[in-house]
């Protein structure tokens, strides 16, 4: 993944944000919405866009558009500065390959041990019951 080739290939969207902010909201156009069409997508290769529409497949709308938006400040510019980390995060994260777990066995000082307390709470169970008179 070419960092430079896939930032060209975004496009930003400047809506007016929701909720709260008295005057400011209804008239500044601060909210930033980004659009990154996955199969389009010529930074990266076959294998990565497979990834991305497999891991994001709840995330991107039925073109394989992967919608992300912030309105957490009051700027524009600051807006597509976090919108733009979040979208590098989100790749990241999906690209990256889980490592494969490798099963283990336990030790065998572990095996007796828990043998051992097993052991000691039967006993202790068993002590609990009346003796047997016959």
């Amino acid at each position: 993944m070419k960092k430079q080739q896939v930032h060209s290939e975004l496009q930003f969207k400047a809506v007016r944000s929701s909720g709260a902010g008295g005057q400011n909201v209804n008239k500044v156009s601060s909210k930033v919405e980004l659009y990154f069409d996955v199969p389009a997508s010529e930074g990266l290769s076959d294998i990565e866009k497979e990834r991305l529409l497999q891991k994001l497949k709840t995330r991107l709308t039925n073109n394989g558009v992967l919608i992300l938006q912030c309105d957490e400040a009051r700027s524009q510019h600051k807006n597509k500065d976090l919108v733009i980390k979040r979208f590098f995060e989100v790749l990241r994260k999906a690209l990256t390959i889980p490592k494969k777990r490798k099963p283990t066995k336990p030790t065998k000082s572990s095996i007796e041990k828990r043998l051992k307390s097993k052991k000691k709470s039967a006993e202790k169970k068993a002590n609990r019951k009346p003796p047997d008179v016959g």
